[in-house]
């Protein structure tokens, strides 16, 4: 993990070399949480995008039409199209026509979607409050206050143009 072995190096004890050591520790920390994530998906043939997928449709028993499920998770639909595909594939998905609209489509689970879906998010949920039960509910509502200022400032930066130098 490149962020973990910055951490290693030595560094000046100075704002800017601590700015940095602080943002590779919350990329390694982000990346080792996606590493755990990504192995306890793996027995059920998911990737975290395929599993948020399964998430918000297991709250729209009558489907989700692509565009909003793309919208949704955050995701291109293009991104969407080879999502579906393998979740169609895989027994987890069907692609539905609309009742209202025969040229609408409709994306709902099928039982085995539902289930897997079901299951999944009771462990998941599990293991985040595992991921969090160190900090006391004052830390978490710091570690959050702090997350949201870093995401805040990033964000600006994406709608502002702004590119390394």
């Amino acid at each position: 993990m490149k962020h973990h072995a910055l951490l290693g190096a030595e560094t000046p004890e100075n704002s800017h070399y601590q700015n940095m050591r602080l943002c590779f520790e919350l990329l390694s920390a982000a990346k080792m949480i996606d590493l755990s994530c990504a192995q306890r998906l793996a027995p059920y043939q998911l990737s975290e995008s395929r599993f948020v997928l399964l998430f918000l449709l297991q709250s729209e028993p009558t489907g989700l039409a692509p565009h909003l499920l793309a919208e949704r998770a955050g995701i291109t639909r293009a991104t969407l199209t080879g999502l579906l595909d393998g979740l169609e594939r895989d027994g987890f998905i069907l692609r539905n026509h609309s009742q209202t609209d025969r040229r609408s489509i409709l994306i709902t689970l099928t039982d085995k979607g539902s289930e897997t879906a079901a299951s999944l998010v009771s462990d998941h949920t599990q293991w985040i409050a595992s991921l969090m039960a160190p900090l006391d509910n004052q830390e978490k509502q710091l570690l959050s206050t702090l997350l949201t200022k870093i995401w805040t400032t990033a964000q600006k930066d994406i709608n502002n143009g702004k590119n390394a130098r």
